[in-house]
């Protein structure tokens, strides 16, 4: 079970979010007693010698609006350290390119983003050289069958893009200790409001910020929090030295801003998300919907264990015609048709119309029904969006 499934918890964690619990002096108040943090562009710090030197001294290695975001997101996931990216894919592509080394191997959930199922196959097996096994990894048998001594990193996306799949990050923690394994999830769809791998066990956690954590679709970003100081290291010189691709102090500026309305907007997302799939599983044009907050989602039980919440994403099999469903997208007015997802406006995805070329797997197993839709529910009334959705469909 996660830290945030009882309510003294959920009040604590709204806390971090806002920023207030920091025992420490806020040192950004010093002289004009800020409440909100300040943006510092400087890209230089004048330097000072002694013992006493700054803290800072070019903003591509260390700025004090980074830092401020990326102590934050440590607390916010019960971690020690935490770094911000200049978008969800450098996160994640920074990870592997840090843990993995040419040759090396991967274990990897076959359900996952398609940038970085494309990370995986063209640019670390096809330049690299490293292998790289798929598996459905809803059944943890499948994850430790394809582990092996060598394995250099295990990774896994929950809830899955965009078929809403989970993985059980404690029983893959597990066997990832079992060989002494780097465990990395990619926690987006959850946000670290619902959802906690660290402490199932994992043993780095992903997020693009783009998405729940900014939550206005305003800034692109990506995260990453460890507990390991080793791992922490080498992200760490790839992030400043070795890439550059850290994340902009406005930018962070902007991430730490939505943050401090993460718990009010993840509660708001599941309550609509929760009508939106009940009335879509009702629809006679749905054949069926995937939303782990329904009984219905056959990994409903893993859900409830392991997150403290179901979320705003879902995605719904339409029962017709590519046409029909281009009409009905087509037909919408409060959803808007749109790539991304976790901004407080509702937003649909059909894979196979509007992102053609990522649409295809490389794995059977997790293919793409040609009719799905992908959707993610925002903080509209949530009648209209149900109202909306019963006028558009055919």
């Amino acid at each position: 079970m996660t830290r945030h499934n009882d309510q003294s918890d959920r009040d604590r964690f709204g806390t971090i979010a806002v920023g207030a619990a920091d025992t420490e002096t806020h040192p950004h108040r010093d002289g004009t007693n800020d409440v909100v943090p300040p943006i510092h562009l400087s890209t230089t710090f004048e330097w000072a010698s002694g013992e006493d030197g700054n803290e800072h001294d070019y903003s591509r290695e260390s700025n004090p609006t980074r830092a401020a975001l990326e102590a934050q997101l440590a607390r916010l996931e019960g971690g020690e350290h935490g770094l911000a990216f200049a978008s969800g894919m450098a996160a994640t592509s920074t990870t592997m390119l840090s843990l993995v080394p040419p040759e090396g191997h991967v274990v990897s959930s076959d359900t996952i983003y398609s940038g970085t199922e494309k990370l995986l196959t063209d640019h670390m097996a096809g330049h690299l050289d490293v292998d790289i096994d798929f598996v459905d990894a809803r059944d943890p048998d499948n994850v430790a069958d394809a582990v092996t001594a060598g394995t250099d990193l295990i990774w896994a996306e929950t809830p899955s893009n965009p078929l809403i799949r989970l993985c059980d990050i404690q029983a893959i923690a597990d066997i990832a200790d079992d060989h002494d394994t780097p465990f990395g999830v990619d926690s987006t769809f959850a946000s670290p409001y619902y959802q906690a791998p660290l402490e199932l066990g994992a043993d780095v956690v992903v997020h693009s910020t783009t998405k729940y954590l900014n939550g206005h679709s305003d800034s692109i970003g990506g995260a990453v929090i460890t507990d390991d100081s080793e791992v922490s290291e080498q992200l760490a010189f790839a992030q400043r030295v070795g890439l550059g691709n850290m994340l902009s102090p406005f930018d962070c500026y902007l991430v730490a801003r939505g943050i401090k309305t993460l718990p009010a907007r993840m509660e708001h997302h599941e309550k609509n998300a929760m009508e939106v799939a009940r009335f879509l599983e009702r629809h006679e044009r749905v054949a069926s919907v995937h939303y782990p907050g329904l009984e219905s989602h056959p990994q409903h039980e893993l859900a409830s264990e392991q997150m403290s919440g179901y979320s705003g994403m879902l995605s719904f099999e339409f029962d017709g015609t590519l046409i029909e469903l281009e009409a009905f997208v087509e037909g919408l007015e409060v959803f808007t048709p749109g790539a991304s997802l976790g901004g407080v406006e509702s937003l649909v995805e059909v894979p196979s119309l509007m992102i053609p070329d990522e649409f295809s797997r490389s794995e059977a197993s997790a293919e793409i029904p040609e009719t799905l839709v992908r959707v993610s529910v925002g903080l509209e009334d949530a009648d209209d969006l149900c109202e909306d959705l019963r006028t558009a469909l055919p």
